[in-house]
């Protein structure tokens, strides 16, 4: 009979590509998982994969063994959520993983809200960016996602990842408050008065640097970004001290008014966040009470997003 663990490093093998992408994210060593693949395709009895030079690709057979597995470890996942529906307490331990903004401004207060309702749940959150996000979920390196999407900038849809909508806020314009930078700044009112400014973004590959590139483009200037980084509450000193401007999400806002000036922009964009989870899992009780905190503190802060200044 074939062995249910070792299928799965064969499916693992199909989704991530290398042997040692596997191991590094089972915690395995390379040499393990190809012990294990060899007997698996011992168990077989024909051939599931093939090597070209340095790369290992799967037989007709193995991928029909994966797309089989694929069934059975969705199964495995509706047969567990099954029996912990039968509990009187929601348990376990769930992975999340966030990008930045909603890890600052909305697990902390679902973290609480787990912790006082369901004492017995681990919740395990790791910052993570979103399309690498979506991808370990539907992969089962995370139990849920908190996801952005920027407008006309879609992530990838994964089959089988069952999506719901968090909350809907508004991108803004940030530049400093007047009377802190020198007066370019101060006489800043739209988008086109940027263009001899220096701006602050993410890195290249970010979905909120390729919205606000294109933003910028679309009003007729090439951005002068000079700083670069991930962490947008570093944007925001970089804001408030004089030295850049940005475009940022609602999600943001808190806590910064009197800090930035927030101009609306044309046609008042809106980035949306939601969760999202694999469809065999998404009845599980522990995923169902993360979603719903999740949700509970997305609807508290909906109508605090803030206003222009």
């Amino acid at each position: 009979m074939l062995d249910l663990k070792r299928l799965r490093l064969l499916w693992e093998l199909h989704h991530r590509g290398t042997v040692a992408a596997v191991a590094k994210a089972l915690s395995y060593s390379p040499s393990a998982v190809s012990q294990q693949l060899a007997v698996l395709e011992k168990e077989a009895g024909v051939p599931l994969m093939r090597r070209t030079g340095r790369t290992l690709t799967l037989t007709a057979a193995g991928e029909a063994l994966v797309g089989e597995t694929e069934q059975l470890l969705a199964g495995l996942e509706r047969a567990e959520s099954a029996l912990h529906r039968a509990r009187d307490v929601v348990g376990g331990t769930l992975r999340v993983a966030a990008f930045q903004t909603a890890m600052i401004a909305l697990m902390p207060g679902a973290l609480r809200r787990l912790r006082r309702d369901h004492p017995e749940l681990r919740v395990e959150a790791v910052h993570y960016e979103p399309g690498e996000a979506l991808q370990e979920t539907w992969g089962r390196g995370f139990d849920v996602v908190v996801a952005e999407q920027y407008p006309g900038h879609s992530t990838e849809h994964f089959p089988g990842l069952e999506r719901q909508l968090l909350l809907s806020d508004p991108i803004r314009l940030a530049v400093p408050p007047r009377g802190v930078g020198d007066a370019a700044f101060d006489d800043a009112e739209r988008l086109e008065d940027l263009r001899e400014l220096p701006w602050v973004m993410e890195p290249q590959g970010a979905a909120t640097r390729h919205w606000a590139e294109q933003a910028c483009r679309l009003a007729g200037f090439e951005p002068d970004v000079r700083y670069e980084t991930a962490d947008l509450r570093t944007h925001i000193r970089f804001i408030e001290t004089g030295n850049a401007v940005s475009l940022l999400p609602g999600l943001l806002h808190q806590g910064v008014a009197g800090r930035v000036r927030l101009i609306e922009l044309d046609g008042e964009p809106r980035r949306t966040t939601f969760t999202a989870a694999r469809a065999s899992h998404s009845a599980h009780p522990a995923v169902e009470a993360v979603r719903a905190a999740l949700a509970v503190e997305a609807a508290e802060l909906s109508p605090e997003l803030g206003s222009a200044q």
